[in-house]
């Protein structure tokens, strides 16, 4: 797509726009940004030709913003703030070999990821990193992110999956909550009060026809859009959780959650990592998918 040149907007005068909005003063914006009154007036002047719309109206000492100007603001801000991150960025790097930015499932990346990242930065001290959550898919085209961690199928637009691990669950709770019920009771686990993942709400069914457990409240319970806070959960005390084994390592080897039984189960789906095609020769990304599946098999 050919941009025109007429319409790229000078940060300049977005800046102006944005400061002058905020004060509903010309004079006052001209003092935030180290300039003249006159310079904000021009400046502002130049964006409403370029626009070709009235940003502001005059009332008595102060403008505000027109009807064109409200719908401007929030973009202009996003647009500012977009660039002030990318020159961040770009700061935080100037020192590094090479960067890496990383989009992970948010518990996954608390719980799994980040414990671990260390012994990747030991071997890749030069190497600047970024980790954003993601719950779902994205575009590697409109997101820069040179590699992702996805869980679900192995299918993703411009990008190839490389196999990391399966899921197992495994029913935990808090150490009290566990005492409670009685070994091998088949009515005390009929009684037990569950808790859910909101984006999974047959677990606790396709668990009990797994293990062939009676299990009539398995769609009964509290329910947690995230695995972080159904973690919490679960420690607190509030119910018997079904959770990924990779994410409460920490919990089952400190005792903050114990197994309800050595009954896990192996979901359909599993975890892969992501990586955009057009970036499939970034060293960087390739040396960080290589430690990936080293820490997996590691015990």
């Amino acid at each position: 797509m050919t941009i025109r040149r007429s319409l790229t907007p000078d940060f300049i005068n977005l800046q102006a726009f944005e400061c002058a909005a905020r004060h509903q003063n010309f004079s006052r914006a001209a003092q935030e940004l180290h300039l003249t009154q006159s310079a904000i007036s021009r400046q502002i002047a130049d964006l409403e030709q370029q626009t070709g719309v009235k940003l502001f109206e005059r009332i008595r000492q102060r403008v505000i913003l027109s009807e064109a100007g409200e719908r401007l603001l929030p973009e202009v801000k996003q647009l500012l703030a977009q660039a002030e991150r990318l020159m961040i960025g770009a700061v935080a790097t100037g020192q590094m070999a090479t960067s890496l930015r990383i989009a992970t499932l948010p518990t996954f990346g608390g719980k799994w990821l980040v414990p671990r990242l260390g012994r990747f930065l030991n071997h890749h001290p030069t190497v600047a990193i970024s980790i954003e959550s993601r719950s779902t898919q994205f575009s590697f085209q409109e997101e820069n992110f040179d590699l992702a961690i996805h869980f679900g199928l192995p299918t993703w637009a411009n990008a190839s999956c490389t196999f990391l691990c399966h899921e197992t669950v495994l029913p935990v709770a808090s150490p009290a909550l566990s005492s409670s019920i009685a070994p091998g009771s088949e009515t005390s686990l009929s009684r037990i009060p569950l808790l859910h993942l909101t984006t999974r709400p047959k677990l606790w069914s396709d668990w009990s026809q797994n293990h062939g457990i009676n299990l009539p409240q398995a769609y009964q319970g509290l329910r947690f859009d995230q695995f972080s806070m159904l973690i919490s959960a679960a420690a607190a005390g509030l119910g018997f959780a079904l959770l990924p084994t990779y994410l409460i390592e920490s919990e089952l080897q400190s005792g903050a959650l114990m197994p309800l039984a050595d009954l896990p189960m192996q979901t359909e789906n599993a975890y892969f990592i992501v990586r955009p095609e057009n970036k499939k020769a970034q060293l960087a990304a390739r040396n960080f998918e290589a430690w990936l599946l080293e820490e997996v098999r590691t015990p």
